[in-house]
């Protein structure tokens, strides 16, 4: 090893004495004595250095050991304590091992801790000298011997996936604005977002969205693989449960040799991360339910809030507290029991025209916490019947149970969820080729056009799955928490024009709040119930449609239309200054400023 830093030094002060060098001259003698001292690969690759990827990778076996960020010879800002903050905050909390250089100073930092540093030579004069090869050597010794280090605690790998989520979703953003309006394939994914789904998403949102997505996707691909001793790109690809389709066909483009190499190396980043992660250990107590905790909805806020605290603020996304929806679920059960005459509640098997009659819909899914308690619900009412269980959730659960969400992260959340309550109930694991009817949709919008790519034609196709129930499904059972957002960007003429039967003859100066998407999904819910004449909407939203002056004509609407209506106002609202009985604040169940109630209407059964 002596011989070969010996060489390094040498070859850095030739290209010293020139005078004309760049930071760039010095990489490829860099990336020679990294590849020496290690026996690992090491990929200097110009393409990711523009986005913000380290300037050099060491690869084991096609899977990143460690990152090298190489600064200008004899920089002195390998701390970031000056100009080179941003970037050294964000490698430092994302990558596991990295070293930042100038050439002559190394620092080691590992899971964002400093571990050693070393100064290999000097510059004495004109002339660049060797000044410490035992410890160099003994820093290289130790990148030899790394390897990641095991995860074990759920807290951690959300800690770990958040902080390479984020660096991803950054680099995601840059390649975009790199890419201008050059047609990529990244550039593709956003303009088929775009039109199929999200008409005004920026590159941000997107990067964003797409981060989260990958990030997610590789932890469900993680906890279906059955040998725990590998995982590669293209086993995350085939792990993807048959139950999503949708993402299965995004992991396929994921997988492949021509997936955009600006982002590939992060993607592998996180498949050594996962690799490396006990899945037994992590998972041991998700099964484990209370009435406060959902196990992988604690997962997923642990994850927001490394990855970005203030996100779920910005999307509006508020996760409806447990003992709140299990309370509404066994409403809506009771309701079908005494009101409907269906003795096994939700759990009911009857068909009407030839369809299941008690079929169930969430328009804003979210993370399918609506859905998983109302599976858990059918499960506490089948309850001798259990043993049924495999042949029941194809038969008599999957037809049934129908969610929309708009949003990738969370879709996929509700799919992980959803997979794992069936499969919770079940003698052994098993692998559902039946799809979960869970789709990724704008909810208040009609089927959306083919997109005109792979990633734009599969998005296409959850869009018409959904329509499908959308235009011809028999729903009885309308439930959920639907987004509060006065200034909605849900201004498509079908939804205008059902609303706009609240709004009728109103003589009001200002009506824009009866365009909040709330309002917007109750009417689509009634809309539901009115096709079929009978059925039931559950949904926990903002309360200010109970009193409002500019809402009476909804609630002349709804009064008109369901023959039972329960509102359970729930207050907290803070511009209100609401007090408790006993005159303290009045506590939001949401934690935020607009009060909120649980609301539930009722169009009694058609007599048979």
């Amino acid at each position: 090893m002596e011989t070969t830093i010996a060489t390094y030094i040498k070859e850095l002060d030739q290209l010293y004495q020139t005078g004309i060098t760049t930071e760039h001259s010095f990489r490829p003698a860099l990336q020679r004595l990294l590849q020496d001292c290690t026996g690992y690969t090491v990929i200097n690759e110009q393409s990711h250095i523009d986005c913000g990827a380290p300037d050099l990778t060491l690869l084991s076996k096609d899977l990143p050991i460690a990152y090298i960020e190489a600064k200008d010879l004899d920089d002195g800002d390998l701390d970031g304590r000056k100009k080179n903050r941003e970037q050294f905050d964000r490698y430092e909390a994302s990558l596991d091992t990295i070293i930042f250089t100038d050439y002559l100073d190394f620092h080691l930092y590992e899971r964002g801790e400093w571990q050693q540093s070393v100064r290999l030579a000097e510059i004495q004069g004109n002339k660049i000298r060797l000044s410490d090869t035992p410890r160099f050597a003994s820093l290289m010794e130790h990148l030899k011997a790394a390897r990641p280090q095991r995860i074990s605690s759920a807290k951690n790998l959300a800690q770990i996936m958040a902080g390479k989520a984020r660096l991803l979703r950054d680099i995601i953003e840059q390649a975009l604005m790199l890419d201008g309006d050059t047609p990529t394939e990244l550039r593709g994914y956003m303009e088929a977002f775009r039109q199929v789904l999200i008409h005004d998403i920026t590159p941000k949102q997107f990067a964003d969205l797409y981060a989260q997505t990958i990030t997610y996707g590789m932890f469900a691909a993680r906890l279906h693989d059955q040998t725990p001793n590998d995982f590669t790109r293209s086993e995350a690809a085939n792990l993807i449960p048959k139950s999503n389709p949708f993402l299965r066909k995004v992991f396929q483009q994921i997988a492949g040799y021509d997936l955009d190499e600006r982002i590939a190396w992060i993607v592998d980043d996180l498949v050594s991360a996962f690799a490396a992660s006990d899945m037994t250990k992590i998972m041991k107590g998700f099964g484990e339910r209370t009435g406060q905790t959902d196990p992988i909805l604690h997962f997923y806020e642990n994850f927001l809030n490394e990855y970005d605290p203030e996100l779920k603020k910005k999307l509006g996304v508020f996760y409806t507290p447990q003992p709140v929806v299990e309370f509404m679920v066994r409403a809506v059960d009771d309701i079908l029991r005494t009101d409907f005459g269906l003795p096994m509640g939700l759990a009911d098997t009857s068909r009407a025209n030839g369809l299941p009659r008690v079929q169930i819909l969430d328009p804003a899914t979210g993370t399918g916490t609506f859905l998983a308690e109302t599976v858990r619900q059918i499960k506490r009412n089948l309850g001798g019947q259990m043993g049924a269980w495999a042949s029941y959730v194809p038969d008599h659960l999957l037809p049934r149970l129908h969610g929309f969400e708009l949003m990738m992260a969370p879709y996929t959340i509700a799919h992980l969820k959803l997979d794992m309550e069936i499969q919770e109930a079940a003698a052994s694991p098993q692998s559902h080729a039946q799809r979960l009817r869970v789709f990724l949709t704008n909810s208040l919008a009609e089927a959306a056009p083919d997109a005109g790519t792979l990633f734009g034609n599969y998005l296409a196709q959850e869009a018409n799955e959904a329509s499908k129930i959308k235009k011809s499904t028999p729903v009885m059972v309308v439930m959920g928490n639907p987004p509060y957002n006065v200034s909605s960007s849900n201004k498509g003429e079908w939804i205008g024009h059902l609303t706009d039967d609240y709004k009728r003859n109103l003589n009001e100066r200002n009506i824009q709040p009866l365009s909040d998407d709330y309002i917007k999904f109750i009417r689509l819910a009634q809309h539901y119930i009115e096709r079929i004449g009978e059925g039931i909407v559950a949904y926990i939203s903002n309360n200010s449609f109970i009193d409002g002056i500019i809402h009476r004509q909804m609630r002349s609407e709804l009064m008109r239309v369901f023959d039972k209506i329960y509102i359970l106002d729930l207050h907290g609202n803070a511009r209100k200054k609401e007090t408790t009985p006993d005159g303290s604040k009045d506590e939001n169940v949401f934690g935020i400023m607009q009060g909120v109630s649980i609301n539930i209407f009722v169009k009694m059964p058609k007599k048979r």
